[in-house]
């Protein structure tokens, strides 16, 4: 994609899912279009060609006039969950071997003497180390040996290793001796890929930093072919536009860079239903919004206030879903890259349901994914799920999910909680009704997770339901966690695939700029801050971007001296702050700035701050965003090629009022902004979801299509 662009054609957003692959196109005019297919695990490509090619022979709309193509994939989350990734080797200072083992001394579960952290992603054998050392100053304290990387090198080529990290001790001070190791490892051995740190993470945090850049090494190989996959299809689609990918931190980027930077993309998906939900609450002024995320497999949450989202510096990956940036971690690897605090929990249509073995009912973590499924999908599942169970409720219409083309099993889905409820000795459907609630349950624990835990109270926020299962649970959700508005907006089940539309090309860079406040000259803090920019105004250029189509942020990571964990706060003048810095220590206003920041920022997350506290530098973070020609949303959301029967309505099951008729439409039968507010039981069945509002809820559309529910009861 060039810097403006492209106005005109039409634009293509994919997002893989574990259960669907979701397809949207958008033409000038904001009418969607969309197909929703089972994903295919074996090559997630597969079914992106498939659905492509389906979707644009149904439009008419031949392949040339794609002028935008955007991705969201779950291939890095996917490889890592799943223990699939490249063979690695690590080369690392004297010393510095065993950090991977070491790590730090953090749990996510405090007093249970049985829980083992994860085995690193290298194992000791692939684990060298190189004499020499550089200190904290960046003063050489002994010399690289540059001759032991020769065996290194020679040992490396024989053991099978498809990729090598390399992380130094003090490299992001000084990357003098990283650099030139990573250099002769590339020289002699020319078909690995080689990762070092100063290149991808320069941040303190021996751990961190090394856990990052083996990560990156260990997706390196997997992401490239997918991407190479991807890329190969769409030119045989004949698909010019070129291949842009979703990164976790809100942006999209081209993906020849994501390839060799994979951690980029590891809540690629996540983050563009965040990312499209808060530019829609910003567009329509929904005030501060709780962004509600639930697919097949898992369920997510995270809050945009007056339309942002918190990007956290450093997550965790294959610890199993997390619950945002919590202040207790350990669970996983971490990864020192900016991603959108997003809590996640295993809930989804196709978590499991079953017997605990001592009379209980238990719901997830484990899913059934699109292989093989709900029992109702006639796949070969043989155990129920919250789908199934939804489906026994009523909620659900055996004969119009995804148009009609995924019909559902509702007597196996019957039979099988018949055969569930005898085992817990309970009528079939109140063990359905079980399986929902408890799913909300879980659910609840994200959504508490994004907001009470972090001094929010969720009732001063409205629910935002996405995904193919979000609206479904929405409204009882929303009862559960002491809320009373909802907004499903349009084309909510792929919605996602078309946030990901709305996202600027974007770049995070990060700089280590370790000192205390009272020992930094604002020239030194200017200069350093500089180089930052200088690297993205570069990298925006070679996408076209150029002048005023650069937008610059610049932040700055900060705590108390002697605090473990910093704090990022933002310079209000990006750039332009540090014109006229002098060399005079602590003297420039932009100092006194960061510091009234810091402490109200301190204030609000700890509930407490320490003015009179040295303050102590950490890093320097630049945001630098490509400004499109264009707006990049509609102005309005309609519909295109949706495929649903006729609605009937039906009998369904609520929690607390039993079992009543429903009022089953579709969203454009719901009364506008300028009409009555219609009273629920209704289902509005569409395409890619059903939007479920039960009794003693309202509902009625506004000017964007949206949905919108209230709690009258």
């Amino acid at each position: 994609m060039t810097a403006q662009a492209r106005t005109g054609g039409y634009r293509l957003g994919v997002d893989i899912g574990g259960t669907f692959t979701d397809i949207v196109v958008i033409d000038a005019h904001g009418t969607v279009f969309s197909k929703k297919l089972l994903s295919t695990p074996h090559d997630y490509s597969e079914g992106i060609e498939a659905g492509v090619r389906d979707l644009l022979a149904e439009l008419g709309v031949p392949a040339g006039d794609i002028v935008e193509f955007v991705h969201a994939t779950t291939v890095a989350t996917n490889t890592i969950i799943e223990r699939k990734g490249a063979r690695v080797a690590l080369v690392t200072t004297e010393g510095f071997r065993d950090v991977l083992e070491i790590a730090r001394f953090r749990t996510p579960r405090l007093y249970d003497i049985r829980y083992r952290k994860h085995d690193p992603l290298v194992s000791r054998e692939l684990r060298f180390e190189v004499a020499g050392r550089l200190g904290a100053d960046g003063e050489e304290v002994s010399p690289l040996d540059e001759a032991a990387l020769d065996g290194i090198a020679e040992a490396i080529r024989t053991s099978g290793v498809e990729s090598v990290a390399v992380t130094f001790i003090n490299a992001h001070v000084d990357p003098r001796h990283e650099a030139r190791a990573a250099a002769l490892l590339r020289e002699r051995l020319p078909g690995l890929m080689i990762t070092a740190s100063s290149e991808l993470v320069p941040q303190q945090g021996e751990y961190e930093r090394t856990s990052t850049t083996v990560v990156n090494a260990y997706l390196r190989p997997i992401v490239t072919a997918y991407v190479r996959s991807l890329q190969r299809r769409l030119d045989h689609m004949g698909i010019t536009a070129p291949l842009m990918i979703m990164q976790s931190s809100g942006g999209i980027a081209p993906a020849a860079l994501v390839a060799d930077q994979p951690i980029t993309i590891i809540e690629s998906g996540p983050a563009a239903g965040v990312l499209g939900s808060a530019r829609l609450s910003r567009h329509l002024d929904l005030g501060d919004v709780l962004v509600f995320d639930m697919g097949g497999t898992t369920a997510k949450a995270t809050l945009t206030e007056a339309g942002d989202y918190t990007v956290s510096p450093e997550t965790e990956v294959g610890g199993g879903p997390m619950l945002g940036a919590r202040m207790v971690r350990g669970a996983g690897y971490p990864v020192q890259v900016p991603t959108i605090d997003i809590a996640e929990v295993g809930a989804g249509g196709g978590s499991l349901a079953a017997n605990d073995g001592a009379g209980g009912l238990l719901v997830g973590p484990r899913s059934a994914g699109s292989t093989p499924g709900p029992i109702a999908y006639r796949r070969g599942g043989t155990q129920p799920t919250v789908t199934d169970a939804n489906l026994v409720l009523g909620y659900l219409n055996p004969g119009v999910l995804v148009g009609g083309e995924l019909t559902l099993d509702t007597d196996a889905a019957r039979r099988a909680f018949g055969d569930l409820a005898a085992s817990l000795r309970l009528e079939a459907t109140e063990t359905a009704e079980g399986v929902h609630r408890i799913a909300n349950a879980t659910m609840l624990r994200a959504i508490r997770s994004v907001s009470s835990e972090k001094g929010r109270d969720p009732s001063q926020f409205t629910l935002l339901a996405i995904g193919g299962n979000g609206p479904v649970h929405a409204c009882s959700l929303a009862e559960d966690a002491g809320m009373d508005k909802v907004v499903i907006p349009p084309v909510a089940g792929l919605f996602s695939a078309l946030g990901m539309l709305f996202a600027d090309v974007e770049h995070q860079l990060v700089a280590s700029f370790y000192r205390r406040f009272d020992e930094t000259r604002g020239s030194d803090l200017a200069e350093a801050t500089a180089g930052l920019v200088a690297r993205g105004r570069d990298l925006l250029a070679t996408q076209g971007f150029a002048g005023a189509a650069q937008d610059i942020r610049v932040l700055v990571d900060v705590k108390y001296a002697g605090q473990t964990a910093p704090l990022t706060v933002e310079l209000d003048a990006g750039p332009a702050a540090f014109e006229g810095a002098t060399p005079a220590v602590a003297a420039d206003p932009v100092f006194a700035e960061i510091a009234e920041k810091f402490h109200a920022l301190h204030d609000q997350t700890f509930g407490y701050a320490s003015p009179q506290e040295p303050l102590q530098f950490v890093a320097l973070r630049a945001i630098c965003r490509g400004v499109p020609e264009a707006p990049r949303m509609p102005g309005q959301c309609l519909r295109g090629n949706e495929k649903v029967p006729p609605a009937v309505d039906r009998e369904a099951h609520f929690a607390g009022h039993g079992w009543h008729r429903a009022q089953v439409l579709g969203r454009a039968a719901l009364p506008d902004a300028a009409g009555d507010w219609r009273p629920g039981p209704i289902i509005v069945e569409e395409y890619d979801t059903t939007c479920v509002i039960p009794p003693g809820w309202e509902a009625r559309r506004d000017g964007w299509n949206n949905i919108h529910a209230r709690r009258v009861g």
